[in-house]
């Protein structure tokens, strides 16, 4: 996996989680290092053990094992990109529906829904992304929590800038679309320059949100989204440009994600790792959500 990418995917290295292959069996379930008459465990080399199954099978059994289609991903129990999107899918309408519930309840319940899904979402999100193996409960509870707190903090900002949620999901589905487009065609890579520069900017803006948060908890700052409103460079929002940069790194760690996807498929990493990469891509999707509705909510507040 990319080092530096979602931390969803470190210490889960799809590299490391290849699956031995199943011992080859033929369609009338004998094995076929299991030559008739000897003991169970003893093994034959693979021709010998070839010839001793072909002198017991007709030419109709064999024309018909010949004539089976070769064993795929799927019926190997390893990871493919179907499974990754159907998990993925399932994991955002579960969001979606969290979602639903605060925009749809009374303004009150919706404040203390969304308070609830921040906390719950932040504390399984670091549940599962340490966690040793994938807990698809546990993933989908993430989800519906956190689709708690979009649906709140939507309700919220929608409110008082009327179309930024509308406009939020559109941008945050075109990020998606454009960045797939550029990784499938080869024209965006995690080179590790490219990995270093992300992982010195992420943390950049993680020490920002940090003394941004503290200094509105304190008071110290007055305006609605603290520094990002309350510092200006030529006349523009401090928030417009960390805006930006977020919605970067986030689309740049959506690169991330797809790459360790790719690794983990051609790898032949169990099925199970496709709920680590729905997790990976939903925890993105989340991030990049919330950096657009907020640069939107800047950008009209400015107006």
């Amino acid at each position: 996996m990319a080092l530096g990418g979602n931390p969803v995917f470190n210490g889960k290295n799809f590299r490391g989680a290849k699956q031995a292959p199943p011992v080859p069996q033929n369609p009338y379930g004998q094995q076929f290092n299991q030559a008739p008459g000897r003991a169970p465990g003893q093994v034959m080399d693979g021709h010998a053990a070839w010839s001793a199954q072909q002198q017991n099978m007709t030419n109709e059994q064999l024309q018909q094992m010949y004539n089976q289609p070769a064993a795929g991903p799927a019926d190997t129990g390893r990871m493919t990109y179907d499974d990754v999107i159907m998990k993925t899918v399932a994991c955002l309408v579960v969001l979606i529906i969290g979602a639903g519930v605060t925009l749809f309840v009374a303004p009150a319940l919706s404040t203390t829904l969304m308070i609830v899904g921040a906390l719950g979402g932040f504390v399984l999100a670091l549940v599962n992304t340490f966690k040793k193996q994938p807990s698809p409960a546990l993933i989908l509870a993430y989800a519906g929590l956190e689709g708690l707190f979009l649906g709140g903090l939507t309700r919220i900002l929608d409110g008082m800038y009327p179309g930024v949620g509308l406009q939020a999901v559109i941008g945050t589905l075109a990020v998606f679309g454009v960045t797939l487009v550029l990784f499938k065609s080869g024209k965006v890579r995690a080179t590790p320059k490219l990995v270093r520069f992300f992982m010195i900017a992420t943390i950049g803006y993680a020490v920002f949100a940090l003394i941004n948060m503290v200094m509105m908890w304190t008071g110290a700052v007055q305006s609605p989204f603290g520094l990002r409103t309350e510092l200006t460079i030529a006349g523009i929002p401090l928030g417009v440009f960390i805006g930006i940069l977020a919605i970067g790194l986030a689309a740049f760690s959506l690169i991330m994600d797809f790459t360790s996807i790719e690794e983990g498929v051609r790898a032949g990493a169990p099925e199970r790792y496709s709920w680590v990469a729905a997790f990976g891509l939903t925890v993105t999707l989340v991030w990049l959500y919330v950096e657009i509705i907020r640069l939107l909510a800047i950008l009209r507040g400015d107006d």
